[in-house]
Parts: C-alpha cells; sequence; structure tokens
C-alpha cells in the first residue's frame, strides 16, 4: 500500500497527465521542457492541492518543491541534468508524499530504464522515424528526453495511487 490516498491521486491525475504528456512529447521532439509546462504542474498543485490535502500537508508539500529545486539547481552546475528536468523534477515533487520516497525513487528508476530502452529501440525502427522525422532526440545520441521518464513516473505513481493508495 501506498501513503498517497487514494482521493488525492484522484483528485491530481486528470489534471497532472496532460501535462506529463506534453512533457515527455515536447522533450522528446525538441530536448526542452517548456517553462509553461513547469509553472501548469505548479499551477496544479497550487489549486488541486488545495481541495485535495489537509492544510498542513499542503504547506509540508509545498517543502518538497523547494528542496528537489536546490537539489536540481546544484545538479544541473555539475552537469548530471538539464535545467528543464530539474525544474520538472521540482514542479513534481509536492505530489509525491515523503513516505512514499523510497517506492517512487524504485518507480523512477524502473520508468527511466524502460523509458530509455523503448527510446533507443523506436529510434532504430526506420518506420517511427519516418513519422516523426524532426524529433530532435533521435539525433542526439549521447542524450536522452528525461522528460518523458520524469512525466511517465508522476503520471504512474498517481495512477498508482488511485489502484493502491491509503
Amino acid at each position: 500500500m501506498m501513503a498517497i490516498t487514494v482521493t488525492e491521486a484522484m483528485w491530481f491525475l486528470p489534471f497532472a497527465l496532460p501535462i506529463c504528456v506534453w512533457v515527455a512529447w515536447n522533450d522528446m521532439k525538441y530536448m526542452k521542457i517548456p517553462n509553461k509546462a513547469v509553472l501548469a504542474l505548479m499551477v496544479v498543485f497550487a489549486v488541486i492541492g488545495l481541495i485535495a490535502l489537509p492544510f498542513t500537508d499542503y504547506l509540508w508539500r509545498l517543502a518538497h518543491f523547494a528542496v528537489v529545486l536546490v537539489a536540481g539547481f546544484v545538479l544541473n552546475m555539475v552537469r548530471v541534468m538539464g535545467a528543464g528536468d530539474a525544474k520538472f523534477a521540482a514542479a513534481m515533487a509536492p505530489f509525491v508524499v515523503l513516505d512514499d520516497l523510497v517506492r517512487f525513487f524504485a518507480l523512477l528508476a524502473c520508468v527511466t530504464v524502460a523509458a530509455f530502452l523503448i527510446h533507443r529501440l523506436f529510434r532504430a525502427i526506420p518506420a517511427v522515424r519516418k513519422l516523426t522525422p524532426d524529433w530532435k532526440s533521435w539525433e542526439l545520441v549521447k542524450k536522452f528526453p528525461m522528460g518523458l521518464a520524469l512525466g511517465g513516473t508522476l503520471a504512474l505513481y498517481l495512477a498508482l495511487g488511485i489502484v493502491a493508495g491509503a
């Protein structure tokens, strides 16, 4: 069982899912996560969080944003992660219950490996390349569109929260 409640997952998922898809798509096509997507996810938490969470939990979850933003900033400075990835990870952080952190990181690891393998497989299929000829992520061999994994992880975490939440 997960610490996220079924209720909060049900509130968040319909609003977060389109943003997660937008981020994944945009990062694969342009190798960029738009600031508008980061802001949209933050607005979703800011508004829906007031409905879905007790106020003290809401405030603590906002602290998750600050912690992940600082960590992401440091990781970006040492070139471990892109700036868009860092900002989107920070915007995702308030959606994750602290007691689910280990599960969330395990999920992130699995989704990242799966996204990487699927991305590389699809990149090798000429029919897929023909359908998406202008995608930058096909050409950048040493880079990976982490927005695919980040968006997928948040969407899956919230969906699992509906199925296995508290």
